[in-house]
């Protein structure tokens, strides 16, 4: 009776859309041993009840009344009607000011109350901030784009501050030392560990945390130095670069006292294939034993992976889930237009991404109560972004393109990719090539398109790539430019979605006569002569990796763009090895020797893989862990589809070949 009571309580409470489940597991200790057991399962079981996956099944039976309680980044908060008793609708706080009853740190508020001037909390903050204040373990299943960078790192700083309150005092930063790093956060990417930084920097200025960064791409020995020089308290980092800062004895980077680890971004960290260097990084870090530390897991989504990280990081008898993201809450804004565009060749790419872009710059400069153009253009690769960077470079020097471009991806050294995501951020007119380094968490205000090239790896990809816009409850549009070969998948993948076809563009359906091109084709081509050929045949290539069905007919299509849209006599050069592990040997392609004909040498790693086994369920049923994922997995039909990948890649940290990923359809895009 006592374990179905439990469990209707989380039932209903899910229902209801509340947020928080408290852990059973932390009893009185007057519990018996051998019941404190069985609550502790009932208690992870009924967490895991109130948990839902960010997936596309979800979509499906999605209402707009909850439209609402979306809510804009942190960078950007959302202005949320101001209530007289201080408290939300479902009990917690609702003003910032209201969490100094609870100890918070005046040096803490008044950074974000009167210098940032956020007075209201965003529904995440409300929901997570309160519980995260206790000491407890977190687990918070949230989306980018919400405010949780500030629903974490408040609760982290104050936690620090709480066990030294020296440091809430600016004067403190003196004494601090590189061998005593009081919190950590760990991102995926690069870029966001940045942002995250800087935020806590902002957070900061009043007391005496001092807060450092280490991402890979940039100088490991400057870091060092820096570091050593300054000190610590507060270290924002992907997992390859702390794992190697902490495991090398030499660096002076150590955590004896850690009191609070943040996880950012969990599902994507496992994605990109982090699994290891967590495990390494939790191996160097203090025991339970040897000091207790306050563990924060944000995601997205709840699949078998970040269960197992769940499982060796957070504290089973001491936690408690936060579930931020309502019950009926639309996944996509509804508010935001979705356009899909048909190609019906990949040699319309880029004359009908041009197209659009003079189109809407157009459109914005006569119409001055639109937002001036900004927008981010997705590729699947690295090589689509290098190509798409020259040809937007060649076509602005040449007098075509009237706003500044961009680009982001694996390639560039982490300080061109600041940079260019510094710039970015600053223009008020201005195209970001990028691939999906930039998709998740980074805060590019004004953004009013997101254009995709070609199908997303999966549909997370798609939506938080379209997550770039539309923030802070302003306008944006998103556009998904579609080959013909990925036409049946995108309708399969994103049948739940609004997106509307759009024949707008007189370049997506073009023929593009060889003698006597269309326009944008003609500019096309001649921009074409001016891109390295290595480059080109690098994204010729680059594409076969995420295509599954039609590859064949890719094979011909991608031939007709080579002679037709980019003027050579003949399709690029491939090995024999390349296309037989394609298994294309049958197929138009131009098969030579490959090394050098081209300019260009083929890896093996172009090759198709397999996907890997998914993660099995065959923990024991009491494991409360494996019941969350169970439920996840009843709650979003795909929850754990995109998970399991055989081979996996890092986006960041300090290897290179970041962007790569798995593809939905089992092979792996190549995309460095």
């Amino acid at each position: 009776m006592l374990r179905q009571g439990i469990r209707r309580c989380a039932i209903l409470a899910g229902a209801a859309s509340p947020s928080i489940v408290r852990s059973y597991a932390a009893t009185p200790a007057t519990r018996r041993t051998a019941a404190l057991a069985l609550q502790t399962s009932v208690a992870y079981r009924s967490i895991a009840r109130a948990s839902r996956s960010y997936s596309s099944e979800a979509t499906a039976t999605e209402s707009k009344n909850a439209q609402n309680a979306a809510a804009v980044s942190n960078e950007g908060q959302a202005a949320s009607e101001p209530g007289d008793s201080g408290y939300a609708a479902t009990g917690e706080l609702a003003k910032f000011a209201d969490l100094a009853r609870l100890g918070v740190s005046r040096n803490l508020l008044d950074v974000i109350i009167k210098d940032m001037k956020y007075e209201n909390m965003t529904p995440v903050q409300a929901k997570t901030i309160t519980p995260a204040l206790k000491g407890t373990d977190i687990v918070a299943q949230a989306k980018t784009g919400t405010g949780k960078t500030i629903a974490f790192l408040l609760p982290l700083l104050q936690r620090m501050i709480q066990e030294d309150p020296s440091l809430a005092s600016r004067k403190t930063a003196r004494n601090a030392r590189s061998d005593d790093i009081r919190g950590i956060v760990l991102s995926p990417t690069r870029e966001l560990a940045e942002q995250i930084a800087e935020e806590a920097r902002r957070l900061t200025r009043h007391t005496g945390l001092v807060v450092q960064s280490a991402v890979g791409g940039t100088r490991r020995d400057a870091m060092l130095r820096q570091t050593q020089r300054q000190g610590c308290h507060l270290l924002v980092a992907t997992p390859g670069r702390l794992c190697d800062l902490l495991q090398d004895s030499s660096s002076g980077i150590d955590a004896p006292n850690l009191a609070a680890m943040v996880l950012d971004e969990a599902d994507r960290m496992l994605d990109v294939g982090f699994e290891q260097e967590l495990a390494d990084i939790n191996r160097c870090l203090p025991s339970a034993s040897e000091k207790t530390r306050q563990t924060m897991l944000v995601s997205a989504t709840i699949p078998n992976e970040v269960i197992r990280l769940a499982r060796n990081l957070v504290r089973a008898d001491d936690f408690e889930f936060v579930q931020t993201i309502p019950e009926h809450e639309s996944l996509t804004h509804d508010h935001v237009p979705q356009h899909l565009v048909p190609l019906t060749s990949w040699n319309n790419v880029f004359p009908a991404l041009f197209e659009l872009i003079d189109r809407e710059i157009v459109k914005s400069l006569e119409d001055r109560e639109l937002s001036p153009f900004k927008a981010i253009v997705y590729f699947n690769t690295t090589a689509l972004v290098e190509m798409a960077s020259e040809l937007g470079y060649q076509r602005r020097r040449a007098g075509g393109l009237k706003t500044p471009t961009f680009a982001i991806q694996s390639k560039l050294s982490q300080n061109s990719r600041s940079k260019a995501a510094e710039m970015f951020r600053k223009a008020r007119s201005a195209v970001l090539f990028s691939s999906d380094v930039t998709a998740r968490g980074m805060d590019f205000p004004d953004v009013t398109h997101v254009i995709q090239i070609d199908n997303p790896r999966d549909y997370e990809s798609y939506i938080h790539r379209l997550g770039r816009t539309a923030r802070q409850n302003k306008k944006g549009e998103g556009w998904l430019f579609v080959p013909p070969m990925a036409m049946r998948a995108v309708k399969k993948q994103f049948r739940n979605l609004p997106l509307k076809l759009d024949q707008t563009l007189k370049s997506h359906d073009a023929e593009a006569d060889p003698e006597n091109p269309p326009q944008y084709h003609r500019q096309v081509r001649d921009l074409m002569q001016s891109v390295p050929r290595p480059l080109l045949v690098a994204a010729y290539t680059s594409i076969f990796g995420g295509q599954r069905e039609d590859r064949e007919a890719l094979v011909d299509d991608l031939n007709t763009w080579a002679t037709t849209g980019w003027g050579w006599s003949e399709p690029p050069t491939v090995s024999h090895s390349w296309a037989r592990n394609q298994g294309l040997m049958h197929a138009n392609l131009n098969i030579g020797d490959g090394n050098q004909r081209d300019g260009n040498r083929y890896d093996r790693n172009d090759s198709f893989r397999g996907r890997g086994s998914r993660d099995s369920d065959s923990q024991q049923s009491s494991d409360p862990f494996t019941e969350m994922g169970r439920q996840a997995r009843r709650d979003g039909p795909s929850s754990g589809s995109r998970h399991g990948y055989g081979r996996r890649t890092r986006d960041s940290g300090h290897r290179s070949g970041s962007d790569r990923g798995s593809s939905r359809w089992g092979g792996s895009r190549r995309s460095s």
